[in-house]
């Protein structure tokens, strides 16, 4: 096994919370709004081919291929648990998405794959070196004009966001968002023309919503 492998946190934090990771999400994250947002944000046009990075159980892979049916769309992650949740209602829904199984640092897709990348609440979960290993592993399977669009925890805006950032406990991987790293760690990665294009605030505290091209990759 390897160490990354080892470090690997599941889409729910841990897999006998997986059942409840939907319905928790639908609550605390005000997912439709926030889906929604990032949907249109990452400007995805016919034809495109998409990489869901971290797709856990589909949801959002599931709503780019109903909301953009000309596109491709294909969704990785590292929980086989997850992963099977995410067929089963691709196949409930009749909806042709490709799910594989791998880590963000390993992505099994050739140089130049893909239009546009998602990531949606995935990175918190890295350490600062996986981050980064991340980030350069999606900007090689990124085609020269390609986009990666990326939410994520980030610095707290309002009240509520910045009293929930300071009393709860969180480890590194955490506070590098909160302290608003992941743009510059794009940078670092290749990525230009990084940007924050909105925020969204949720009862567990704020998402940015970034966006980084793969111009000149």
């Amino acid at each position: 096994m390897t160490q990354q492998r080892a470090q690997y946190i599941p889409a729910a934090g841990h897999d006998a919370f997986l059942p409840l990771y939907d319905p928790v999400f639908r609550l605390l994250m005000r997912e439709r709004a926030f889906r929604d947002r990032f949907l249109e944000q990452s400007d995805v046009r016919p034809g495109h081919r998409i990489l869901d990075l971290g797709c856990g159980t589909g949801t959002m892979a599931l709503l780019i291929r109903k909301r953009r049916p000309e596109s491709v769309v294909v969704g990785v992650d590292g929980d086989p648990r997850a992963l099977a949740v995410a067929r089963n209602k691709a196949a409930r829904a009749s909806l042709a998405i490709q799910f594989d199984e791998a880590l963000a640092d390993a992505l099994p897709y050739p140089d130049r794959s893909f239009d546009r990348v998602l990531s949606s609440l995935v990175f918190h979960h890295l350490t600062h070196e996986d981050k980064l290993a991340a980030l350069r592993e999606t900007l090689r399977v990124l085609k020269p004009g390609g986009w990666l669009h990326l939410a994520d925890f980030g610095p707290p805006v309002g009240w509520y966001a910045s009293l929930l950032a300071r009393l709860v406990t969180h480890g590194g991987r955490l506070r590098e968002n909160l302290a608003g790293c992941l743009p510059e760690l794009m940078r670092e990665a290749g990525f230009r023309a990084v940007q924050q294009q909105s925020h969204h605030n949720t009862l567990v505290g704020t998402v940015v919503l970034l966006a980084a091209s793969a111009a000149g990759a």
